[in-house]
């Protein structure tokens, strides 16, 4: 199984590569995003076959498909085994319904009390793999809109392999999201609090990744959901709830909350695969530029919102380069020629082409801080389910939904309540319940820098912290 960019053909674009080099290198050298040049498809015994089984062998499955021969199958599954052994569930990420039709799909269950934990855990277990092989140590950078650092901070903490910095838009996460990333106090880990948006941090990155002195220099790594492994990951919870609600004999939908728009994305991978996938609802808040864009075919970049679902607030969604590429024919010229222009206007107009083929499947949806409030209130007076803002954002879009008769909805619950109590108490007058994982925060000192928005002294920061 090789790997290409989604610039590829364009100028200096990137050879194809195997998938740990894939993993590893997070983004392209070009800039663009890794996908594999032929999607593997399973066959309906296969994906019948999936139900009853252990959350660990069916991601170890569905890896393989995507490792090939890199990494033995024994190993994949031990690693599976050993990433989903740190959650709290034992069924990792069960289902639960709501109401008539409309089922929860948690995914909180994990360290950092966030669906990030799911691929995150995995992906530093298959880094200490290839790393350890090559007698290497690479420095991770990631951005994050609020969950991401922490699964990150959580899965690379004191591993020999890798060093870890972890940026963070200063005030516009929540304290208990930003705690599970600045108490760490093992020596491999840095957070810097970047005086900007989410997107201003996501940039910062990307810039990074396009010096390729400075890459070489820290032997740089990303484990944002640019990272193909992260993809792959959460396709598996697409799989393993549509089984459970009567896949592959029927189609399912499901209601995704996002923001940089790879949980979405790994719904559209799982369909590539075979799973029958009736509809894909994203759900986003007030930064809606991927519900407009779905809506009238106009991918237009705005001013970030601050929200009580920060994890959310994104206004450039990486992962729709992939889906971009995939409807354009896999056309790496034209989605290197449409993304670079973005980068300098702020505005991409979908091809209609491009835009049917999305609209088969996808359908956006926004929802205000009103409703969402009104709809954390709701779902708890109706059914007795406390849900985090993020979550609400989809059960707010979920309840808009017209679906054929008999087709359950799943919505992706992404975030334990906990980790937003006073959007939690604000919309029901209560404290949500504190799991043992954030209860184990109090009390604990933080260690983080704050840094400017700027390219050369972030630089300077991670070159002095690959030194040490």
């Amino acid at each position: 199984m090789k790997y290409v960019s989604t610039r590829a053909g364009s100028a200096g674009d990137a050879a194809p590569i195997g998938f740990l080099d894939a993993v590893l290198a997070g983004l392209a050298p070009d800039g663009g995003l890794y996908v594999p040049q032929i999607w593997p498809t399973l066959t309906t015994e296969e994906i019948a076959g999936f139900a009853g089984k252990p959350y660990a062998e069916v991601a170890a499955d569905i890896l393989s498909r995507f490792a090939g021969h890199e990494i033995p199958h024994d190993v994949l599954l031990e690693m599976c085994a050993e990433a989903y052994g740190t959650f709290t569930h034992a069924a990792t990420c069960p289902i639960k319904q709501l109401r008539p039709g409309q089922f929860l799909l948690e995914l909180f269950h994990g360290p950092s009390l966030a669906f990030k934990d799911v691929a995150m855990q995995l992906l530093g277990r298959l880094y200490d793999y290839a790393l350890s092989r090559q007698g290497r140590v690479m420095t991770v950078v990631c951005a994050t809109s609020g969950d991401t650092g922490g699964a990150a901070v959580e899965a690379f903490r004191g591993r020999a392999n890798t060093r870890i910095v972890a940026l963070f838009p200063e005030g516009r996460i929540s304290e208990v999201q930003r705690r599970f990333m600045t108490t760490a106090a093992d020596a491999n880990v840095a957070c810097l609090s970047v005086e900007g948006t989410f997107d201003d941090c996501q940039t910062l990155v990307k810039g990074l990744f396009g010096d390729d002195q400075f890459r070489r220099a820290v032997d740089l790594t990303g484990v944002n959901s640019i990272n193909f492994a992260r993809i792959v990951a959460q396709a598996v919870y697409y799989f393993t709830a549509a089984v459970a609600l009567g896949a592959p004999k029927r189609e399912v939908a499901f209601c995704v909350p996002t923001g940089n728009f790879g949980d979405a994305f790994a719904g559209w991978v799982a369909k590539q695969m075979g799973l029958p996938i009736g509809r894909i609802i994203v759900a986003t808040n007030s930064n809606d530029i991927m519900a407009r864009a779905f809506e009238d075919g106009r991918y237009a970049r705005g001013v970030v919102a601050a929200t009580q679902s920060p994890a959310m607030d994104i206004q450039i969604a990486s992962n729709f380069e992939r889906l971009y590429y995939e409807t354009a024919r896999r056309d790496g010229v034209e989605t290197s020629r449409a993304f670079r222009a973005f980068t300098e206007t702020g505005v991409l107009d979908l091809p209609p082409a491009a835009l049917a083929t999305m609209k088969e499947l996808f359908s956006g949806a926004s929802v205000t801080e009103d409703e969402t409030a009104r709809t954390i209130l709701s779902t708890l007076n109706e059914t007795g389910e406390v849900i985090d803002p993020h979550t609400a954002v989809a059960v707010a879009a979920a309840n808009r939904a017209t679906l054929p008769d008999g087709m359950p909805l799943v919505i992706l619950s992404t975030a334990h309540p906990a980790k937003f109590p006073e959007a939690v108490q604000a919309a029901t007058g209560a404290a949500p319940p504190r799991p043992a994982s954030a209860r184990r925060l109090d009390g604990k000192a933080e260690r983080f820098d704050r840094l400017p928005a700027d390219a050369e002294t972030i630089k300077t920061y991670i070159r002095d912290f690959a030194r040490t």
